[in-house]
């Protein structure tokens, strides 16, 4: 339940982002951009999946970027709602969908969740060698 919750607050706080951004999306109540995140939530992980194993032959060709016009699909079907907007279905959300997943990206790189594969560690300092090593290279035979 965390994860979902942090996962949610990650969405909202990307869409909000994208609505002071792109011109085209919009909200008018804040119940109606949490109501839109958690539709956004629900989506991405239920349909988006289905989405992608069906244009498998499109994302390989594409290289992977044809998942962006997938995430505008989604946003662009939850900005049909009548307290969330997204204007138009190219312009504004393919720029939208490139927001969301950047600033996303950005907080769970952050904040180290959301499974990112970029992790920032501390470089230990090199331990001195045993006594006896001269530090050439080993042939074991």
């Amino acid at each position: 339940m965390k994860s979902f919750l942090k996962r949610w607050f990650f969405t909202t706080v990307a869409v909000l982002v994208a609505t002071q951004i792109v011109p085209g999306i919009h909200y008018d109540t804040r119940a109606g951009l949490i109501t839109a995140t958690l539709l956004l939530g629900i989506l991405n992980a239920v349909a988006r999946p289905v989405m992608i194993v069906l244009s498998l032959p499109l994302v390989v060709l594409s290289l992977g970027l044809f998942i962006f016009v997938i995430n505008a699909l989604l946003l662009w079907w939850v900005g049909q709602m009548k307290t969330f907007h997204v204007d138009t279905f190219f312009w504004d959300a393919i720029w939208g969908a490139l927001i969301i997943s950047a600033v996303t990206m950005a907080l769970n790189i952050l904040t180290g969740t959301g499974g990112s594969r970029i992790q920032f560690h501390r470089k230990k300092p090199p331990s001195p060698p045993p006594p006896g090593d001269d530090g050439g290279p080993v042939i074991d035979v």
